[in-house]
């Protein structure tokens, strides 16, 4: 039996149809997840990332179910490798990204190998910031929370101002990256804030979650509040 059809088998043993309910109305559109919970399947990703055949899990694409997809995710993170291996399985596990929850997984994941590769995966990420597709989007603006740092601030700012896309978890997952960077950087965040070109929709998102952080405190959340715009 392959590495493939051990983990479907194991998965379908950590099926929880009370999880499955749950999780399923935080994720539109995807109907084929088993209810395994996420230290459950990190769990099983640090085994599989021992196998010899962790590859072939990989790079399979016969998945059934939500939580196989979001394990091969994990063994790319986990699994050792050469820094040019990873972006390589990093590049051909993008394009099976197709909710938010996996786009986060994965992209927090990637971690370590942002810390040992940091300009590499900062150059590998940058066409992703410029995608028309939502979720590969999504992936390459969650990836900059990686980069909220004195080197790359002023870059993520910038980019922030040239940001049009209309999609929902985009827009929110730049909001979030926005917020991020108001609790590292406050001061030239809401210096940003103040003249930011940025739609409306994602301004207003982006102040909500900072107001949202346990992190900001009470006067600076009301000095936000103040900031919402109309519409």
């Amino acid at each position: 039996m392959t590495t493939t059809e051990n983990v479907r088998n194991e998965l379908k043993t950590l099926e929880d149809p009370t999880y499955r309910e749950f999780h399923s109305s935080l994720i539109p559109g995807a109907d084929n997840i088993l209810g395994v919970r996420i230290p459950q399947l990190r769990t099983m990703a640090k085994e599989i990332a021992k196998k010899e055949d962790w590859r072939t899990f990989v790079e399979a694409t016969d998945t059934l179910y939500y939580e196989e997809t979001m394990l091969q995710g994990m063994v790319i993170g986990r699994a050792k490798m050469e820094p040019e291996e990873r972006i390589k399985y990093i590049r051909l596990f993008v394009p099976r990204i197709n909710n938010w929850a996996v786009c986060d997984i994965f992209s927090g994941e990637l971690k370590t190998a942002a810390r040992k590769g940091k300009e590499t995966i900062w150059q590998f990420v940058q066409p992703y910031l410029e995608s028309k597709e939502e979720y590969q989007l999504r992936f390459g603006i969650v990836m900059l929370f990686h980069y909220v740092d004195e080197e790359h601030i002023d870059s993520l700012l910038a980019y922030a101002d040239r940001f049009t896309h209309g999609a929902y978890y985009a827009r929110m997952a730049m909001a979030w990256m926005i917020s991020i960077c108001f609790i590292k950087f406050p001061d030239k965040t809401m210096k940003y804030l103040q003249q930011s070109r940025l739609d409306n929709w994602t301004y207003n998102k982006s102040l909500q979650k900072i107001i949202e952080s346990l992190r900001v405190d009470k006067e600076t959340k009301d000095i936000i509040r103040s900031m919402k715009r109309a519409g």
